[in-house]
């Protein structure tokens, strides 16, 4: 998985320009499933067909499964470039202006710029982005449009490092979700159901790709893979989520509260297979398992969480022992 995780988080995803990650991750899964599409929202949507009834059995005998993992990442947009050639910019996501200062970003054309704050910003404490600019090293407006235009999206770089069980990258948030689904597309799990892998576009500026995805299936339920902060770093918020505590079952964010059968289904499913877990609730952020469970009359959804450090950074820290419990959990409620 290591080699899978590598190739997702450095490719290029910001929300709304999916592209190139969509077509990194069909690379992997394209050999392994029935059928890929791409919907009006940029999804990726592969397909393992099952049986044309599925025989009764578990909480959710119904014939569609739908997992999802968002494909998108966060990143800067430009907005205004300036006689000289820098570059103002607004946020896709949730991008924090003290974690982007000095930071290098890529646009999608390869070309490289620096964050950087204005000068005469005396104190920090109100650093916001509109006081911030990115240097592509560039000495008039003319010579930077050449390389980045208004509208142009931007991604953090941020390589791929591993120390022992522990990765470090930009992107782990979702691409580690998204290798999670990988993993289970390539062990196929039997089942007769019908399971849609959906690899979601623009999670991180309003889960507008899962809401249309759950609308166009109407899975008759569904499981949410994406990262979540973790508890165990110095005078952090108290949180249950640590690294290593393996993978954390979702009981609320701001966009979601669980549905009881699947987390109570997820629970037992983690217990009777000696899986560690913990369970997660977020007093802010929202993710996709809020807009697949208010799809349509409603999907009973449940939410799979990977432990993160750093997130929204561009070396956010997962570890691998938590991904392949996180692999084990979702293929055991795909078989259920």
């Amino acid at each position: 998985m290591q080699d899978i995780l590598r190739k997702v988080t450095q490719a290029f995803g910001v929300s709304g320009n999916e592209e190139e990650i969509r077509k990194v991750i069909t690379s992997e899964i394209e050999k392994y499933v029935d059928e890929i599409k791409i919907d009006a929202m940029g999804n990726l949507i592969a397909v393992k067909k099952g049986k044309s009834s599925a025989k009764s059995g578990g909480a959710f005998p119904g014939r569609k499964i739908m997992l999802a993992a968002h494909m998108d990442e966060i990143g800067v947009i430009a907005t205004f470039i300036d006689e000289k050639g820098f570059i103002r910019f607004s946020n896709l996501g949730g991008v924090s202006a003290f974690n982007s200062l000095a930071q290098r970003v890529r646009f999608k054309n390869g070309t490289i710029g620096c964050i950087n704050a204005e000068e005469q910003l005396e104190d920090y404490k109100n650093l916001k982005l509109e006081k911030m600019y990115i240097d592509i090293g560039c000495k008039s407006r003319e010579e930077a449009e050449k390389l980045v235009r208004i509208g142009d999206a931007a991604n953090f770089t941020g390589d791929f490092y591993v120390n022992g069980d522990r990765m470090i990258s930009k992107a782990m948030d979702d691409r580690s979700g998204c290798a999670v689904l990988i993993e289970v597309i390539k062990a196929q799990p039997k089942t007769d159901n019908e399971v849609y892998y959906v690899f979601t576009t623009q999670e991180e500026v309003g889960l507008r790709g899962a809401k249309t995805a759950a609308f166009g299936i109407m899975p008759d339920c569904a499981i949410a893979v994406d990262v979540t902060f973790s508890g165990d770093t110095p005078q952090c918020r108290s949180r249950e989520v640590k690294l290593g505590a393996g993978p954390a079952i979702k009981v609320k964010d701001s966009a979601y509260i669980a549905h009881p059968q699947i987390r109570r289904e997820l629970e037992e499913l983690a217990g009777s297979n000696n899986i560690p877990y913990t369970l997660e609730l977020l007093d802010r952020g929202g993710s996709d398992p809020g807009a697949i469970q208010a799809a349509g009359a409603g999907v009973p959804c449940g939410g799979v969480s990977i432990p993160c450090r750093y997130t929204h950074s561009p070396a956010e820290m997962v570890s691998m022992e938590d991904l392949k419990n996180c692999v084990k959990l979702v293929e055991l409620f795909i078989k259920k």
